[in-house]
């Protein structure tokens, strides 16, 4: 009775977790998400990073994106040190579905193979979006 008790509870937190507030839209605006990429570029020249976003990102969202330099920084799992580069903050507007998920991480995944990154940050929001 208990390990039942104790499993719909756990399919009632999953479910819970899995549950995103409905957004209240207004006028032309759609409930979209915006996604956030947060890339270190230590190893990474300019040359290099358009030709990332030539070969990688464009093709991925080619309806378009935003890349705002920056300065970033952050500490490794299990490290004491805090590390600071330079970075780019690439923006992403779209429709929430698995394929732009799927998206989001072979960029990820990319970035840090071609450049040797232990991570790349992603932040994904809600957002109510018009153009």
């Amino acid at each position: 009775m208990r390990a039942r008790a104790a499993a719909i509870v756990l399919i009632a937190l999953a479910t819970a977790a899995d549950a995103e507030p409905a957004l209240q839209c207004s006028g032309a605006q759609k409930p979209w998400v915006v996604a956030d990429l947060l890339f270190g570029r230590t190893r990474v020249s300019e040359a290099r990073w358009s030709r990332f976003l030539a070969d990688e990102v464009t093709p991925r969202f080619p309806d378009g994106f935003t890349v705002v330099d920056a300065r970033g920084q952050w500490r490794a799992p299990g490290s004491t040190r805090i590390s600071r580069e330079r970075s780019k903050v690439l923006t992403i507007a779209m429709p929430r579905n698995p394929e732009n998920d799927g998206r989001l991480q072979s960029i990820v995944e990319r970035y840090k193979t071609l450049f040797k990154q232990q991570s790349v940050g992603l932040i994904v929001r809600p957002a109510c979006v018009s153009f």
